[in-house]
């Protein structure tokens, strides 16, 4: 379903965007709902050094951790107030729908509660996210307690401090995706992931100038990089364009001596029916190795064990094995998420 913005912006002109000033404050809105989601990116935890802490992610940057920093837009490079992000409240997401299939009070709500079923599921989803975000905060906490020279005071009070404050960051995006949705263009959720991939794309620019500057890569293989940038962006934007038209045949009717029906139509089913949602699930879920590491630090695990941290650092550092969970899963919720639409 088309947002509000998106039906104020439907048959708009330069002309008639001028004039749409209820389109202007959606704009406005938005763009200063990012400006803010941006500085929170820079602010770091409490009781954290960030020069000790930055030399110590430099070493990990290449692996799983790289990735999520490049969808928090920095934060977890600099151990930020939102180095969660929004991916508890994926993760969420992920949990209310498979139940809402599987567990039969939530698929009666998903299937016939209407708008109030769909509020229900929503504030289940708020619930849960808090959970999903003081445990992997939790995780994070414990983890960086036991670092030496990472945490200026290590103790309990650090753990606590920090529990509260990255789940209280996450709660403060999920709340500002939903502002953005309602109040802004739409899609808040989405917007919040996409200005933290884009944020680290001028220095990915430097980076690439900078090796050409000094010989390291020639310009040949810039410009080729350049040109495929460009020709994926412009096969993404034609894919989620793309419709499927359905003939829709209408039958004819005969009132008195007159015939009246038998026009056509066609029904527009998007190609990419799911999104961006199956990669960004894909990450939230594997996530969640990150946290069992941070757990694995703080606890004398059995022998029995012993494997695991030893098989989630393998996980962490970008590993092939990463790379097959990666596609699985998003093909898993392609399909589960395009079931879910067609057979609601």
């Amino acid at each position: 379903m088309a947002s509000a913005a998106e039906q104020l912006a439907a048959n708009l002109n330069f002309d008639a965007f001028r004039k749409a000033t209820e389109l202007h404050k959606r704009i406005w809105f938005t763009l200063w709902a990012l400006i803010v989601y941006r500085l929170g990116t820079y602010i770091p935890i409490p009781g954290i050094d960030p020069v000790a802490f930055q030399q110590a992610f430099s070493g990990q940057a290449k692996g799983i951790l790289g990735m999520f920093n490049m969808f928090s837009g920095g934060a977890v490079e600099r151990m930020a107030i939102f180095a969660l992000n929004v991916m508890p409240y994926i993760s969420a997401s992920i949990i209310v729908q498979l139940l809402g299939t599987v567990y039969p009070p939530w698929e009666k709500l998903r299937k016939e509660g209407g708008e109030a079923g769909r509020k229900t599921l929503n504030q289940y989803t708020r619930y849960l996210t808090v959970a999903l975000a003081v445990f992997q905060s939790f995780g994070i906490a414990a983890g960086l307690s036991q670092s030496p020279g990472l945490v200026e005071n290590p103790g309990i009070f650090f753990i606590v401090s920090t529990v509260v404050t990255l789940t209280g960051g996450t709660m403060f995006l999920m709340w500002l995706g939903e502002q953005i949705t309602s109040r802004g263009v739409g899609n808040g959720i989405s917007l919040l992931i996409f200005a933290g991939i884009v944020a680290v794309l001028p220095q990915y620019l430097f980076q690439a100038l900078e090796l050409t500057r000094t010989g390291s890569m020639n310009s040949g293989t810039l410009f080729l990089m350049i040109v495929l940038v460009i020709a994926v962006t412009v096969a993404i934007v034609f894919m989620e364009r793309s419709q499927r038209r359905l003939l829709v045949q209408y039958p004819k009717r005969q009132v008195g001596n007159r015939m009246f029906g038998g026009d056509t139509s066609f029904l527009p089913l998007k190609i990419n029916t799911s999104g961006v949602i199956p990669p960004i699930f894909a990450s939230s879920l594997l996530l969640l190795p990150a946290t069992v590491m941070g757990f694995a630090a703080t606890a004398n695990l059995p022998e029995w064990l012993q494997w695991l941290p030893l098989a989630v650092g393998q996980l962490q550092h970008g590993q092939p094995l990463f790379m097959v969970l990666y596609g699985a899963l998003i093909i898993f919720f392609c399909f589960f998420y395009t079931s879910v639409v067609f057979n609601p």
